[in-house]
């Protein structure tokens, strides 16, 4: 079962990025919205996953800038999405043919 919110450790932890590095990211694209508490702890919504998965996806896989996402989000949000669903499947695909070429070779 999917939760409502996630901690800032559970989405660092999740996409192997810094803490530091969620809050930074907040600073610098308007889309991040994580919701506070009275204490101002972040509470990330699925929405917020999503758009950490695009930024993720524009910065490491189509290797831009910073300020190159921040214009690539703000202009083509789908997509962004469709792009980073397909390199998913794709690397999805990839990890099962590797398996089974691996089981293959064994036998």
């Amino acid at each position: 079962m999917e939760k409502l919110f996630y901690s800032i450790s559970e989405v660092a932890d999740m996409f192997g990025v810094n803490q530091s590095n969620l809050r930074f990211w907040e600073k610098e694209f308007k889309q991040l919205k994580p919701k506070r508490n009275e204490k101002g702890t972040r509470f990330y919504s699925s929405e917020d996953i999503q758009v950490i998965k695009q930024i993720i996806y524009l910065v490491n896989e189509q290797k831009l800038t910073l300020d190159g996402a921040k214009r690539k989000l703000s202009q083509k949000k789908d997509v962004i999405a469709k792009q980073q669903e397909v390199v998913e499947r794709l690397k999805s695909i990839k990890k099962e043919l590797l398996g089974i070429s691996n089981a293959l070779t064994i036998e």
